[in-house]
């Protein structure tokens, strides 16, 4: 299969690639390599990728006729979109950039992939679109009509986006919903990555909402599993009256899917687990709850793991240890 990545000099992206290639697709990635965060680690994640079926092209998913003549080039069997701007915080101070990236950019891939058909489009969407839902676990069967964020946002309107091109174009799309991804060579923005580097510098971190938070930390490897049985699981109409169908069904070849842990962890523990791995305890300063954040992530990762078998093996303190050494080799730290 040729398979298209977009967003791969990023977490998620990368590690996806490798799977890819080792088991014999050929792979191309695109990105921007903008400098939201430190552009180096992004061409170290791609240097890591040492495989001839892999091509990478610097490309903005902003920039619609480059992936007009990408599409039309290349001929895609399966295109993995996860390239986006993140951040939820982000997107209070620089809201143009997800508007760029993250509506203009989603539907310039999703022109390409009608007017070059491929047969199945699994794209990026984000657990933050629950929103200020309170039914926990999170399901893919809720409606999801209050984002807290631009980000979230515009998460949600990618899932109405590809919605109407599977109906109007029998594009098969698969959202995946994900729950706080973690790991070795993961984002400098993400909170693990940043209490790591301030409690090895000596730095106070800090906590918000006192603390008082739940999430369901899902580590890389498993995720990249689940990426790879959604792909290679074409989204299909459902079967059934629409007057029946959930949130997440539809008369279209279209679904939506939960990716993460499916065990939400309390933030406390998931700074033990960072102190035990470093080795020294944190400085913490309690604060109160930031805009645009949300209390819990809970998955119920029920319909991925009726798909593919979608069963997360990683626990948090394994997983911490993993990205607390590779962060002490990649920044020489003894």
């Amino acid at each position: 299969m040729k398979v298209l990545v977009t967003g791969v000099a990023g977490f998620i992206g990368s590690f996806l690639v490798e799977a890819l290639t080792n088991r014999g697709d050929d792979v191309i990635g695109i990105d921007n390599i903008n400098d939201y965060y430190d552009p180096k680690l992004k061409y170290d994640r791609l240097k890591r990728i040492k495989h001839n079926l892999f091509r990478f092209t610097k490309m903005d998913i902003s920039n619609r006729e480059e992936i007009a003549k990408l599409f039309k080039v290349e001929r895609f069997d399966l295109v993995v979109h996860l390239a986006a701007q993140a951040g939820v915080r982000y997107s209070i101070e620089n809201p143009n950039a997800y508007i760029d990236t993250n509506l203009v950019g989603f539907g310039n891939i999703l022109e390409g992939c009608r007017h070059n058909p491929v047969k199945h489009l699994v794209y990026a969407s984000s657990s933050s679109v629950y929103g200020m839902n309170t039914k926990m676990p999170f399901s893919e069967k809720d409606n999801v009509d209050h984002p807290v964020s631009l980000y979230a946002a515009t998460k949600k309107s990618n899932e109405l986006m590809a919605h109407s091109y599977s109906t109007l174009y029998k594009i098969p799309t698969t959202g995946l919903r994900f729950f706080t991804v973690y790991g070795p060579m993961g984002r400098p923005d993400m909170a693990y990555f940043s209490f790591t580097k301030d409690i090895i510098e000596g730095r106070k971190i800090q906590i918000f909402n006192n603390g008082d938070m739940l999430r369901d930390f899902t580590y890389i490897d498993d995720i990249v599993m689940g990426i790879m049985g959604a792909l290679d699981n074409p989204a299909k109409p459902a079967l059934k009256e629409r007057s029946e169908m959930k949130a997440d069904e539809s008369a279209s070849p279209y679904r939506i899917m939960n990716i993460g842990n499916n065990t939400p962890q309390k933030l406390g523990y998931f700074i033990e687990c960072i102190e035990l791995a470093i080795g020294k305890e944190a400085d913490k300063i309690f604060l109160p709850m930031q805009d645009g954040d949300v209390v819990a992530t809970f998955a119920s990762t029920e319909s991925l793991q009726n798909l593919c078998n979608f069963k997360p093996s990683t626990p948090l303190n394994v997983g911490i240890q993993s990205f607390v050494e590779w962060y002490k080799t990649y920044y020489k730290i003894s």
